[in-house]
């Protein structure tokens, strides 16, 4: 492995991180075949789950990608981030709870707000008083690896889960045997790609997007599936990687209303840079929408970069387009001169909330 190229920035070596990222994938997949999980079969085939940040967007994971997939047709999966759980949940509800720390304060108050209603919930964390209270409830635990920051974890995050659902049935053994082709063709790109995209060469297009966002706006677009969650994700570490801005939106809804913006104030949307988050598989329509896209606002903005996945499964295709962008993020915060680890202004407001 090589050496982390910036030590006197990078001072919690998030470059090892990154670059160890197929070893977590196989750690994680691991760890859910041999995770524990409900005892008994459910009346319900509803598995909400509960979360927030790095350790919430596993489940959104989840859920974009099985809704794209043939065969997922037993389990209806939702995401819930905030202190409160629906009121539909009952004792034969699956609900998941993820918390890296086991302490998140919203995700605790769901859980308590679950425990009322039923124990079958499943806890994924590294510990904390999550994975206490799920220990005297009786309810199974998740033990994942302690030493990452949430968002670096995703790999853990998210493939017990779907682990865990194929476990479970929630696939049919055709969508299975495609998700384990995808899990394969997916840890040979990732192999590949950490090689390029942590390069300092000119041929690293992870590098040349840094810096051809680097001072500016970048503002990401994808279809409202399939990429969805991947163009959360690429906000989410351009913000605390590299403690920059980004924005967002999907199509085809931008084209009702957002795509109108990009006309003022005249003059000062330069700085902004479009970034379009693609799939082979978008729809047809949506395809075009983005060609039209890019015609309609490519001279009002800095700059308009296209970004796919490799691979020739969804699988692939979604984590090698978030493993570019985790790079992207990193590269970005070393040309910000900011350590991408740490988020004191996250940290802050937690301090103050705990005041009150």
């Amino acid at each position: 492995m090589p050496k982390n190229p910036a030590p006197q920035i990078d001072k919690s070596d998030m470059f090892t991180t990154l670059w160890e990222m197929p070893k977590q994938v196989k750690d994680a997949i691991e760890i859910g075949e041999s995770a524990p999980i409900w005892r008994t079969v459910p009346t319900s085939h509803d598995y909400p789950i509960f979360g927030m940040g790095g350790s919430a967007i596993g489940g959104d994971l989840v859920r974009s990608y099985a809704a794209m997939t043939e065969g997922f047709n037993r389990a209806r999966i939702s995401v819930h981030r905030g202190y409160d759980v629906p009121a539909w949940i009952n004792e034969d509800t699956n609900p998941i709870v993820s918390s890296y720390s086991g302490e998140t304060e919203e995700t605790l108050s769901a859980f308590n707000a679950i425990s009322k209603k039923t124990r079958r919930a499943l806890c994924i964390t590294t510990g904390g008083t999550l994975h206490k209270k799920a220990v005297t409830f009786g309810m199974p635990v998740i033990n994942i690896p302690v030493g990452f920051q949430p968002r670096c974890a995703i790999a853990y995050s998210f493939f017990p889960m779907l682990t865990i659902l194929m476990r479970y049935g929630a696939f049919d053994q055709a969508s299975a045997r495609t998700n384990q082709r995808g899990i394969n063709e997916l840890l040979r790109k990732l192999d590949e790609l950490r090689d390029l995209y942590s390069s300092k060469t000119a041929k690293n297009p992870a590098l040349t997007l840094a810096k051809q966002i680097q001072g500016g706006y970048p503002v990401i677009y994808s279809a409202n599936d399939r990429m969805d969650v991947v163009n959360l994700r690429w906000r989410g570490q351009i913000q605390e990687n590299a403690k920059q801005v980004a924005f967002g939106n999907f199509l085809p809804e931008m084209n009702h209303n957002e795509i109108n913006g990009w006309q003022h104030p005249k003059g000062k949307t330069k700085p902004f840079h479009i970034i379009l988050l693609r799939d082979l598989d978008d729809h047809e329509r949506n395809k075009l929408r983005f060609d039209a896209l890019n015609d309609i606002v490519k001279g009002a903005v800095g700059s308009v970069t296209t970004v796919e996945g490799t691979g020739k499964s969804l699988l692939s295709r979604m984590f090698t387009a978030i493993y570019f962008g985790d790079w992207v993020s990193y590269h970005l915060a070393l040309l910000n001169n900011v350590d991408p680890t740490p988020v004191p202004v996250i940290q802050t407001l937690k301090a103050k909330l705990a005041k009150k």
